[in-house]
């Protein structure tokens, strides 16, 4: 059967990071593929969008058994020259005391340099959400790329790169916030951008963080969140309901209110535990009281 529509990432050599990118990028120059540059003569890139470099103990141990396997990009700048990707492995190269690195040389522009940069950082997946958002703002912001450029760059859905860009708006705080909390969910993380008020933000990370809600419960406290900041309200308390009614059973329904805003999934399993151990514990008296 014919394929008629192409799926993954673009074809042409501006957009496509496969696991040959930095082959491909090496035939744009007639530079030798690879040289040996001095690791005094290299500067860390100031544009590097990964915030945290992590720990850098594997790789230097990796790099003293088999040495830099994968060349690091660079461009020349003056007599000395910038990384444009792989400050880790620039980095454990220097830290276990190497002379000498293996690079590829590239006469690009601070546009192209940031591309790349980012782009490599996407393919190895080293970015947290956060880096990856205020990457892929700076593009929009510096060079003027508009959402779908970027999509067309990096090979992802215009959609996706709307809502990571969102994340970047998150104030460091919260951020921090978050991190310590160890909530790393990108999809309740973007659910927190969609805040438009940022004292609501806020109240939205304090609740997620105290009840520990899941997606689905973020998801809808946010939705309370947004539909009173477009009707321009000051956000009042709306207790939470729960009501059941079975599909094959008509005989009942129930219905429980409680006195604050959000109850997570678990918490109403636990509420509804406790119900029925101490029903369970009232019958158990009557009986008692019935026998004596």
């Amino acid at each position: 059967m014919q394929k008629t529509k192409k799926s993954g990432l673009p074809e042409s050599l501006g957009m496509r990071h496969d696991p040959h990118f930095v082959e491909l990028l090496a035939t744009k120059t007639s530079a030798p593929r690879v040289r040996l540059i001095s690791i005094d003569r290299i500067d860390p890139n100031p544009r590097q969008a990964r915030n945290e470099l992590g720990n850098l103990q594997e790789l230097m141990e990796s790099i003293k058994s088999k040495g830099v396997l994968e060349p690091i990009l660079v461009r020349p700048k003056g007599d000395r020259f910038e990384i444009i990707a792989g400050e880790r492995r620039y980095l454990a190269s220097k830290n276990i005391g190497l002379k000498e690195i293996p690079c590829i040389e590239m006469n690009v522009e601070d546009q192209e340099a940031m591309e790349i940069s980012l782009i490599e950082n996407l393919q190895r997946k080293d970015l947290d959400i956060f880096e990856e958002a205020d990457g892929l703002k700076a593009l929009m912001t510096l060079y003027g790329y508009s959402h779908q450029q970027i999509a067309e760059k990096i090979g992802k859905a215009r959609s996706t790169i709307t809502e990571i860009i969102s994340i970047s708006r998150i104030p460091e705080s919260l951020r921090i916030k978050l991190k310590e909390a160890g909530i790393n969910s990108r999809s309740t993380i973007i659910e927190i951008s969609k805040i438009e008020n940022l004292e609501n933000m806020s109240k939205l990370v304090d609740k997620i963080i105290e009840n520990r809600l899941t997606r689905t419960d973020t998801r809808d406290l946010t939705k309370l969140f947004k539909e009173k900041e477009s009707a321009n309200e000051k956000i009042k308390p709306k207790f939470f309901v729960f009501n059941y009614i079975p599909k094959d059973n008509k005989s009942y329904k129930l219905r429980i209110e409680f006195k604050k805003q959000v109850v997570s999934r678990q918490e109403l399993i636990n509420i509804l535990e406790e119900i029925i151990e101490n029903l369970r514990k009232e019958a158990a008296a009557t009986k008692d009281i019935d026998k004596a």
